[in-house]
């Protein structure tokens, strides 16, 4: 069964950090890579059992992915901290889990985002579960995959803490 490492990049977002981390039930670990957060992101990082590492000016995300020593076999799941799965996209993130998967095939999936005049739909899927050799970034996300197949359910990306 392969084994799923959520990775988000935070700054200074103690106040939104935990509503994602709440959500990350199909993920087996959470890896932090914080970018010099002067409030309490790191402590709750690391009430939910995250792995917290500091940025290397100049580094790229992959850089680390091996720094931090993400496990070979390992699928990263990349996420905003203003983020959080939905229970179908959970559902659907424990079902890939149970498959076989291909070795080298990402998937994307639909967002939906607040804004001060309600929820808006994306129309375009997002790539954000990526095998752990993926090295096409888009700063911290990863560049969309036209032929990524799409999980069922949703992210949420909220504006308000």
């Amino acid at each position: 069964m392969p084994r799923i490492t959520a990775v988000l990049h935070t700054e200074n977002d103690a106040l939104r950090l935990g509503r994602c981390l709440e959500t990350l039930l199909p993920c087996d670990e959470i890896l932090i890579v914080d970018h010099g957060s002067c409030d309490d992101t790191a402590h709750v990082a690391h009430e939910y059992g995250a792995r917290v590492m500091a940025t290397v000016a100049g580094s790229s995300p992959d850089r680390y992915l091996r720094t931090a020593e993400v496990h070979i076999q390992d699928w990263i799941l990349c996420l905003d901290p203003r983020e959080s799965l939905t229970e179908g996209l959970c559902a659907s993130l424990f079902e890939w889990k149970s498959q076989p998967v291909s070795a080298s095939t990402p998937c994307s999936v639909f967002l939906r985002e607040e804004t001060a005049e309600g929820w808006v739909d994306h129309p375009t899927p997002q790539t954000r579960l990526i095998p752990p050799n993926w090295n096409l970034w888009n700063e911290t996300l990863p560049l969309f995959e036209p032929s990524a197949p799409i999980l069922e359910g949703e992210l949420l990306r909220f504006v308000f803490p």
